[in-house]
């Protein structure tokens, strides 16, 4: 998916921290069922704000956007949030007993405040780029988790209370929309990279990655607790 574009090199530049992201503690227990269901479902919660605030971030996308094509990629992908995932994540959600308005009044946690404000402080101080560079961990990072848990022989199925979730992440309706989010950074970059902007964006992914590691992490401390 990555080939040797822009997403390529942001990920080989913050190597270590995408490794962690992807092979975390909470991933593992999500691939063999032995995750705790609080850990699961404070995740749950948290997700459902956290798509509040994505879809604000493509809203902010398409006003950054430099012609109507992008505009119209970025407000597809917000229509996408607001009507297609969000539904399918109250419908998940639903299974677990939890409902709209309970994840509306919940609170957000420091991770989930912190992880949106970074991506939409991102876009707002800098361009199109540096917002397609903040979102691409998480857009790009689940379909490359869902993809290696769905190939992955030691990945459990049957019985597995999170099948669900990584047949959604690893399905090809989500693997379309990964690729689509590294295709249009490398149209971003053709547009605006140079050289001088390439350790920026790589501090910025980074960062983005690590933000991702503490997501996993405050719903990993939710079951331990």
């Amino acid at each position: 998916m990555a080939g040797g574009g822009l997403f390529a090199r942001l990920k080989a530049a913050a190597a270590e921290d995408w490794h962690a992201y992807c092979h975390h503690r909470f991933v593992a227990g999500i691939a063999d069922g032995s995750l705790p269901e609080a850990a699961f479902r404070h995740y749950l919660v948290q997700d459902y704000l956290f798509l509040i605030q994505f879809a604000r971030a493509y809203a902010l996308a398409a006003f950054k956007a430099d012609g109507i094509a992008d505009m119209r990629s970025a407000a597809a992908v917000l229509q996408a949030i607001l009507d297609v995932e969000m539904q399918l994540h109250l419908d998940h959600c639903a299974t677990w007993g939890l409902d709209e308005h309970d994840m509306a009044a919940a609170p957000e946690a420091l991770e989930t405040t912190a992880y949106t404000r970074f991506v939409l402080d991102c876009g707002q101080r800098g361009d199109a780029l540096d917002l397609a560079a903040a979102l691409a961990p998480c857009v790009v990072g689940y379909g490359e988790i869902g993809r290696r848990l769905a190939a992955d022989p030691a990945t459990v199925g049957r019985g597995n209370r999170y099948a669900s979730w990584i047949e959604t992440y690893a399905g090809a309706a989500y693997q379309e929309v990964a690729g689509a989010a590294v295709a249009q950074l490398d149209r971003l970059w053709a547009a605006r990279g140079s050289d001088a902007r390439l350790k920026p964006l790589a501090r910025l992914f980074a960062q983005a990655t690590r933000l991702e590691c503490a997501f996993w992490d405050m719903g990993w401390r939710a079951g331990a607790g």
